[in-house]
């Protein structure tokens, strides 16, 4: 299995990110754009959206991506930087682009967007298995 078939099968194996309202807007081998709303019970003590929300939007779309090369790939660090606050009914999109795979890691910096507004900034590192993803 290879391509963009991976990051629909993972999605519905994805209990939480189904949960989270999360959307594949496009998928290609080595490109995953996701979005999702913010919802009511995503807001924090201050009425902003929890910062593990944005963190999992981009790190949903870092996974995917990851994997469209057809072998199962695991992040190994993470980190984000929450630039603005977001509220209850933002839409966000996050975008991961792999253009070369030669290695067993893989390093990924993933833009979090709310309209065309920067929101947040999200790094990961990825180590790519030798395993394949099967029908």
């Amino acid at each position: 299995m290879k391509g963009k078939d991976i990051p629909y099968k993972m999605l519905s194996q994805d209990a939480f990110s189904t949960w989270m309202g999360i959307e594949i807007l496009e998928c290609e081998i080595g490109r995953v754009k996701v979005g999702m709303t913010i919802r009511k019970d995503m807001l924090n003590s201050m009425n902003y959206a929890h910062g593990g929300v944005s963190y999992t939007l981009a790190d949903t779309a870092f996974g995917f991506t990851a994997n469209t090369h057809g072998k199962y790939a695991v992040s190994i660090e993470t980190s984000i930087n929450h630039i603005e606050a977001l509220e209850e009914n933002d839409y966000l999109i996050a975008e991961c682009v792999i253009e070369k795979v030669n290695n067993k890691l893989g390093f990924n910096i993933i833009e979090v967007k709310r309209d065309d507004e920067l929101v947040a900034l999200f790094k990961g590192v990825v180590y790519r298995t030798q395993k394949d993803w099967e029908e």
